[in-house]
């Protein structure tokens, strides 16, 4: 039987090698149609402790650690706001764009273009 992977987001890092975890599912509900948001935390294995409140991970189902802890962390796929892995994952995700100048060249070229259109509309109207 393959083993069930579950994405959520960290909400408590104080134990040790432990992180729980907070993953929400959308239900329709049986009566009134409405989809509403259920929720259930998990206690998860993180080996290394680096893992903060707030990162978006993937947990995946494991033999049972300790008394409540049966899923262990996968990846983290989003990190929290204003912390260090956040800034790495900016900087490995930034793309190489052309120089400096080539930039402020394509600027005054839109800007003319923009004025110059903005030119032949004004005559156009007088004209008429």
């Amino acid at each position: 039987m393959p083993k069930r992977i579950l994405t959520g987001v960290v909400t408590s890092d104080k134990t040790d090698k432990t992180v729980t975890v907070k993953v929400e599912r959308r239900v329709k509900h049986p009566l009134y149609g409405k989809i509403i948001k259920r929720s259930k935390k998990y206690h998860a294995h993180d080996e290394s402790n680096e893992y903060v409140v707030g990162d978006t991970v993937r947990i995946e189902e494991t033999r049972p650690i300790s008394k409540t802890k049966t899923w262990a962390v996968i990846d983290r796929l989003r990190a929290s706001k204003g912390t260090e892995v956040e800034a790495e994952l900016d900087v490995k995700e930034a793309k190489p764009t052309g120089a400096p100048e080539e930039k402020k060249e394509a600027a005054k070229k839109a800007a003319t273009k923009k004025s110059d259109d903005a030119k032949t509309d004004k005559v156009e109207a007088d004209a008429e």
